[in-house]
């Protein structure tokens, strides 16, 4: 069964950044398309999904659509009960479900105030009370998860479920804007930061689409606080060690070099993504 999902900006877009790690991150296959967030209209381009009027959207194989994050979730668990969507543990499971719901429905002042954008991020040395109320509040209920779970990691309850799924973005908020939390906290954060689906949608971001002058800051920039990747560039050279793009299969045409090695892609987006995060991609660590 493939799925169509739809989604929005890479860059701007958190709840578009959950419909894809569903996907993504249970190997679970779709068709992706893109709606343009500069224009602002995004329910009108979204006419062929009706009725659907938000990202993301998913369509089944049947033509039924989805048109919420939450329910695009469970719908996948309950279609596809081979895969450990939620934790498979009653327990864990509730408190996976309790929490995503409170993400899913709460967290106003953090949402407002700083919304993700993964191409740029801020140190905001005083964060409002609002937004330090739901930075307490999230403290709270990771510690709860970590607790349920005894402490397994490095994910909420042990494994990845819906429930990362669901903080990823908040995650990137987080980072975006050097908010305070705690130790325990940060390493979570972190955690998001280093996956390699996380990684491989903010390269994605980093070369794709308008950057939209509505999401900017009024505070001082900083260098994203994930993790520093190994140093490519685009390259006129095309003695590439592949004659197939690692993605497609495609003749390469477009090329990037690594430490010396060429690389070739079937086209520029291809090779520009795996310029800004080489090792995000597994297709091309296989190759290198």
């Amino acid at each position: 069964m493939t799925y169509d999902l739809i989604l929005g900006d890479y860059a701007y877009s958190s709840w578009s950044l959950r419909g894809w790690l569903l996907f993504e991150k249970f190997n679970i296959p779709f068709k992706s398309h893109f709606v343009d967030f500069s224009t602002k209209d995004v329910g009108d381009q979204m006419t062929n999904f009706a009725p659907a009027r938000t990202v993301p959207t998913m369509r089944t194989s049947d033509g039924t659509v989805v048109w919420d994050s939450l329910a695009m979730a469970e719908e996948l668990a309950t279609r596809h009960p081979d895969i450990s969507l939620w934790p498979q543990d009653p327990t864990l499971r509730a408190a996976a479900r309790s929490v995503t719901c409170e993400m899913h429905a709460s967290f106003a002042a953090l949402r407002t105030e700083c919304p993700m954008g993964l191409r740029t991020a801020y140190d905001w040395k005083n964060p409002s009370d609002a937004v330090l109320a739901d930075l307490e509040r999230l403290e709270t209920i990771w510690a709860h998860a970590r607790h349920v779970a005894n402490g397994a990691g490095p994910w909420l309850f042990g494994d990845y479920s819906i429930a990362d799924v669901f903080f990823a973005p908040v995650a990137g908020r987080i980072a975006g804007f050097s908010l305070p939390v705690g130790d325990a906290a940060q390493d979570y954060v972190q955690t998001h930061l280093n996956d390699p689906a996380f990684r491989r949608w903010r390269a994605m971001g980093l070369v794709s689409g308008a950057t939209l002058s509505w999401y900017a800051q009024p505070y001082d920039q900083i260098a994203w606080p994930g993790p520093e990747p190994r140093k490519a560039t685009p390259t006129e050279r095309t003695d590439s060690e592949n004659s197939a793009c690692p993605y497609s299969g495609k003749p390469v045409t477009h090329f990037l070099e690594l430490e010396g090695r060429v690389f070739g892609f079937c086209n520029a987006f291809c090779r520009d993504k795996t310029v800004v995060d080489p090792e995000a991609w597994p297709k091309f660590a296989a190759l290198i």
